[in-house]
């Protein structure tokens, strides 16, 4: 492919893999497990049909997956301290959140409970993450900055990916809640791109993100009654 057919390809498909995942979160609802599956068809199998077309990205694939002890020392830290904040967030802003209605929601729409909260929160805490990571941040990001300014590259990916959880979260919180998680959402998906950029690695993001996804999910151990 030319380099403005790459970046129409990339930039289209981004967008109908996100919009697709949050219409089946906010409107299609299915369990978890066949949500799982039609995640892994637009995040993992759609960006590889693209490198099986352009075999001269498969280069920067490659490196996503360098492993450097250094980094990975410096996100092991940066992910305590995401962690950290967002328990305390929680336990600051738990009067304003309605925990009985996103508990409600996660067994109607996910069919999440008590019962299999367990291995759902190891799937997102350790898969989700990398699949996500690998998507917004290596396919997304890494690969598109490649034909595009890198600015919006980091601008696009990271819209996308808090975009991607309108769906996912609509509900949860009241409107100003709701406002301030999209934001902080958006500001992850820039520090993700900054730790890919910065160390030309998949995992540095993937390690601070399990870590956001693990203060999350021990939220989810509280409200199920499992801690």
């Amino acid at each position: 492919m030319k380099t403005k057919t790459k970046r129409r390809f990339i930039i289209s498909t981004v967008i109908l893999s996100a919009v697709s995942m949050a219409y089946i979160d906010a409107i299609i609802q299915p369990p978890y497990l066949q949500k799982s599956l039609l995640k892994i068809i637009l995040f993992l199998i759609v960006p590889m049909v693209y490198f099986m077309i352009n075999k001269d990205e498969i280069k920067h694939l490659k490196k996503l997956f360098n492993i450097q002890k250094k980094p990975l020392i410096k996100a092991f830290i940066l992910g305590l301290g995401v962690y950290t904040t967002i328990i305390l967030a929680y336990f600051l802003f738990s009067d304003f959140i309605d925990l009985a209605n996103i508990k409600e929601s996660l067994s109607l729409s996910m069919g999440v409970n008590a019962d299999n909260f367990i291995f759902v929160a190891l799937y997102i805490s350790f898969i989700n993450s990398l699949l996500e990571e690998f998507f917004f941040r290596g396919y997304v990001f890494v690969i598109l900055k490649q034909h595009v300014k890198k600015l919006y590259a980091y601008l696009f990916s990271a819209i996308l990916f808090s975009l991607y959880h309108v769906g996912m979260i609509q509900g949860w919180f009241d409107f100003h809640i709701y406002i301030l998680s999209m934001l902080g959402l958006f500001i992850g998906g820039l520090i993700f791109n900054y730790l890919n950029d910065r160390w030309n690695s998949i995992y540095p993001s993937w390690l601070v993100h399990m870590f956001a996804n693990l203060a999350i999910n021990t939220v989810g151990l509280i409200l199920f009654k499992i801690l």
